[in-house]
């Protein structure tokens, strides 16, 4: 079965089990009608999922199949008025994608698993993507004019249009250098903006994001990692930084966030980095009993 249409059959399934459950809620608090559906019972709704231990992420699921059952009631004229505006559920966690250990991400680099053609143009794309701590769209949106390869520079348009430098590491510069000699000698740079990663297809003048994300899987699968996608090199980039003792308005700079907060969001301090902070700063770490 198409994996779209199975999470639409899935949605459907769970929609139904969330109104269902709705519906013993009403008829236990004396509701026999649809038509007599208030913001009162839909927020008592609400308080019983939580008291009973329902993650935010569950409730938030079924507060969707409420709103979207009582817009149809509207729709069909059943109520007057969409008792369901400005219901709320609790705040849902910000997930944060998982950094790689560096020793995996070495094995990921090395791209033993990689052949034929695509070989230097994928390691170049994952040295961006980790070495750089690019998002896909900025991979994507590269030109040639945007490279500096001997002084080894990037100008990247990141979200909003806004420009910031990124610089690029010893194999980056290698590769790119690489990769730039292949694209000339098929005679695909010309003058003015010219894509660093061309589409593959006839008509597209540069790779797809869809297409990178399909490869850092596929790259990641080789080197027998899983769970890994394009946003999952860059948090990697960020944490081993942060790791290293890089500041945070560092990193911030070079993720191209506007606001610090959203890096302090966005990084999590790694239990082996607080173990080895505590290690070397504490006088009572007991540090000189192990070395």
């Amino acid at each position: 079965m198409d994996s779209t249409l199975a999470r639409a059959d899935n949605t459907v399934v769970n929609y139904a089990v969330d109104l269902a459950q709705f519906a013993d809620y009403a008829e236990t608090g004396g509701v026999a009608s649809p038509s007599s559906l208030d913001m009162g019972l839909l927020r008592g709704f609400v308080r019983e999922l939580s008291g009973y231990g329902f993650s935010a992420s569950s409730i938030a699921r079924k507060l969707s199949a409420i709103k979207s059952f009582v817009k149809f009631l509207v729709e069909r004229g059943i109520l007057d008025r969409d008792v369901s505006a400005g219901l709320r559920g609790p705040k849902l966690r910000q997930g944060l994608p998982r950094a790689i250990a560096y020793e995996d991400m070495m094995k990921l680099l090395d791209g033993g698993a990689r052949t034929g053609k695509k070989k230097l143009r994928d390691a170049l794309i994952l040295e961006l993507l980790y070495g750089s701590g690019l998002r896909v769209s900025e991979v994507t949106a590269l030109d040639w004019e945007d490279v500096d390869i001997p002084e080894r520079w990037l100008r990247v348009s990141g979200k909003g249009s806004k420009e910031r430098l990124v610089p690029f590491g010893r194999e980056a510069k290698r590769l790119l250098t690489q990769w730039k000699g292949d694209l000339a000698g098929r005679g695909q740079i010309s003058e003015g903006a010219s894509p660093v990663f061309p589409g593959e297809k006839a008509g597209a003048s540069r790779m797809t994001e869809r297409t990178i994300h399909r490869m850092v899987v596929s790259a990641a699968k080789g080197a027998d990692l899983f769970g890994v996608t394009p946003h999952t090199l860059r948090h990697s980039f960020a944490t081993h930084m942060l790791e290293n003792g890089a500041p945070l308005r560092v990193i911030q700079e070079l993720l191209g966030h506007e606001s610090l907060a959203t890096t302090q969001r966005y990084l999590t301090v790694t239990a082996e980095q607080m173990k080895k902070s505590y290690m070397e700063s504490h006088p009572r770490s007991g540090l000189e009993d192990v070395r």
